[in-house]
């Protein structure tokens, strides 16, 4: 029997309901009981075989690991029949990549309606998620393809995009990919939404796993855990799931789950993978401490469910660990709890002169551990300007009032009101009977990143502290930024309500503010003006926080960051290259600043790290 007969997949998202009263582990999605088997490859012949099969299933499969991974145009290079043996493996699922603005210049793909589409929607994150290699930072895959007549691109091509999209739907088909890219010695990317700022989606002379479309959710009522000491409802999702569609499948059965604000994100790809901050953090704690079980497709092509009883360390790295380096996780079980009544609050602002404007934001930076610490959480922009304008895209405040939240914002719109601060959105403060009505309703959709460089940093709460030696240097540290480039800014708290112990980078849990900044535009000829700028604004406020237990988020930061392994990890990274080297000793997968990727390089000839090169050993 073939893929496309045993295939009875779901490319929307399917709400089932099932009980478990004593297993930790929920039973598989129904993409995931399609699985690689020997039946598959009988109309093959041996070598044709040999391209997809696991050691399992071929007795001459054999990975290829050489100073490079093979890239277009080498005589190892895969023939078109190997692509064919490969796309006829997964149903016709292979897609030969055509970058989304590709209808905007001569030749076979344009199109003038589709040009002009994609030009006036080019920042709405949708398009970009929808298309299987596009991703929403195109700066680190080389601005080679963009609308030339929103910013005066004069040419497509590759650059940085994979060469071939497998769109998986079943773990077969993943399985046969990974199988694929590990025995022909290619590069193997993953894409779920492409929303990573460091540009991990792609890669070029990559195959990319595409898992946008693995997005069956399955709500489990009684779910117990004896080892993570969890008993209670649970919802097991596939990687592709999107948070606006958990949201609503929780919210029908009363539920709310940990995700993020960016309704669009995948929840259970790479956002889970590594860490995730959530409206719900100062409450329930990061995305990752949800995870009750992770099923993945590993290096060698086997496929396997990871809980605290099954292959444990691996589970452990998986929780924090980040994506694109372990496997392909494939779905995600994670808690959920009672939805709650909840409150929101946006509005914007700006004053008659700059000290007016920071004495306004100086009144909101002294709150933040109070309302951190009140479980609240909050996403703004500062825009820089000759006066910068502040925006409070999302405070959203779980199980409080009205009233409640009025009070505590009240001792900063008192000192807004004091300074004669200019509403451009007078405060907007709702209160909503289910917190994924709240959330649905108060963030608006994400948009591209912007042509610059980005960084960001977690600040612990010792530094923010009033009565501490650093408050008064990480402030002007912090506030000096605010006329050089765009701020975003996160308040709210990671506890670690659970006691768990997982691989997330431990300076989360005495954070109460992860900020994001933004360099000038990233203009041709000005490169290094805008880098040393930038760089010193990042290096003051690492210098400021000192020895102080830091780090930065690697879901939202500088692709360049010195020092990323303690950045991101902390103490915990030695332990996770040992779980890399275990599950996947040929480095089947890379990405950049991934755990496990010193030891390779892509060779380019851009400024900044565009994935557009052969990826090579160091």
């Amino acid at each position: 029997m073939d893929n496309i007969a045993r295939m009875k997949t779901r490319t929307f998202v399917l709400i089932l309901t099932s009980c478990l009263t004593s297993l930790t582990i929920a039973s598989l999605l129904p993409f995931e009981e399609i699985q690689l088997q020997q039946q598959d490859l009988s109309s093959l012949s041996p070598e044709e075989a040999s391209l997809v099969s696991s050691p399992e299933l071929s007795s001459i499969t054999n990975s290829k690991v050489g100073d490079c991974k093979v890239f277009p145009g080498d005589a190892d290079w895969p023939s078109e029949n190997s692509w064919d043996v490969l796309n006829r493996t997964v149903g016709g699922a292979l897609i030969k990549t055509v970058p989304l603005a590709a209808s905007c210049y001569e030749g076979a793909y344009y199109d003038k309606t589709q040009c002009d589409f994609i030009t006036q929607n080019w920042q709405d994150s949708s398009i970009h998620v929808s298309h299987p290699s596009s991703v929403l930072s195109p700066l680190y895959q080389g601005n080679t393809c963009l609308p030339p007549s929103l910013l005066n691109a004069t040419s497509c091509t590759l650059g940085g995009y994979p060469t071939y999209v497998l769109n998986s739907t079943t773990v077969s088909q993943i399985q046969a990919g990974v199988n694929f890219a590990r025995n022909t010695g290619i590069r193997l990317v993953i894409k779920n939404t492409g929303h990573d700022f460091s540009g991990k989606s792609g890669g070029a002379g990559a195959l990319s796993i595409w898992t946008h479309n693995l997005n069956a959710i399955e709500y489990i009522p009684v779910y117990e855990d004896d080892a993570l000491g969890y008993n209670g409802p649970t919802f097991r999702g596939g990687s592709g799931v999107l948070a606006r569609d958990l949201y609503e499948a929780a919210d029908a059965q009363g539920m709310i789950v940990v995700g993020g604000e960016g309704q669009d994100v995948g929840v259970l790809g790479g956002y889970v993978l590594g860490g995730g901050h959530s409206p719900l953090s100062s409450i329930y704690g990061l995305a990752s401490d949800q995870v009750l079980s992770m099923s993945i497709v590993l290096a060698n092509g086997s496929f396997v469910t990871t809980s605290s009883t099954s292959h444990p360390e691996l589970f452990w790295a998986l929780r924090g660990g980040g994506g694109s380096t372990f496997g392909v996780v494939t779905s995600v079980t994670v808690r959920a709890y009672p939805t709650l009544p909840t409150t929101t609050a946006r509005f914007s602002f700006t004053a008659q002169t700059i000290e007016k404007f920071m004495t306004g934001v100086k009144a909101y930076w002294d709150l933040f551990i109070k309302l951190a610490d009140a479980g609240t959480y909050s996403y703004f922009f500062i825009i820089p300007g000759a006066i910068p304008t502040f925006i409070m895209l999302g405070f959203v405040a779980p199980n409080q009032t009205t009233t409640q939240v009025q009070s505590l914002l009240q001792p900063w719109f008192s000192i807004l009101t004091s300074q004669n601060i200019t509403f451009l959105q007078p405060p907007n403060i709702t209160t909503y009977t289910s917190t994924a009505q709240a959330l649905l309703s108060t963030f608006p959709t994400e948009t591209l990143q912007p042509d610059g460089l980005i960084g960001s940093r977690l600040f612990p709460r010792s530094a923010l502290t009033p009565s501490s030696p650093l408050a008064n240097a990480t402030w002007e540290a912090w506030s000096d930024s605010i006329n050089k480039g765009v701020v975003i800014g996160f308040n709210f708290r990671a506890p670690n309500i659970h006691n768990l112990t997982t691989s997330v980078l431990p300076a989360w849990r005495d954070s109460v503010f992860h900020c994001i900044q933004g360099s000038a535009p990233w203009v041709p000829g000005r490169e290094k003006e805008v880098r040393e700028e930038f760089d010193g604004r990042m290096e003051r406020w690492k210098a400021v926080l000192g020895d102080e237990v830091t780090g930065s988020y690697m879901g939202e930061s500088s692709p360049e960051e010195v020092g990323w392994q303690e950045s991101f990890w902390g103490s915990n990274y030695g332990r996770l290259v040992e779980v890399k080297k275990d599950v996947d000793p040929g480095d089947v997968f890379w990405a950049l600043e991934a755990v496990g990727s010193e030891g390779w390089s892509v060779k380019t000839g851009a400024v900044i790290p565009d994935g557009d090169g052969r990826l090579c050993r160091i």
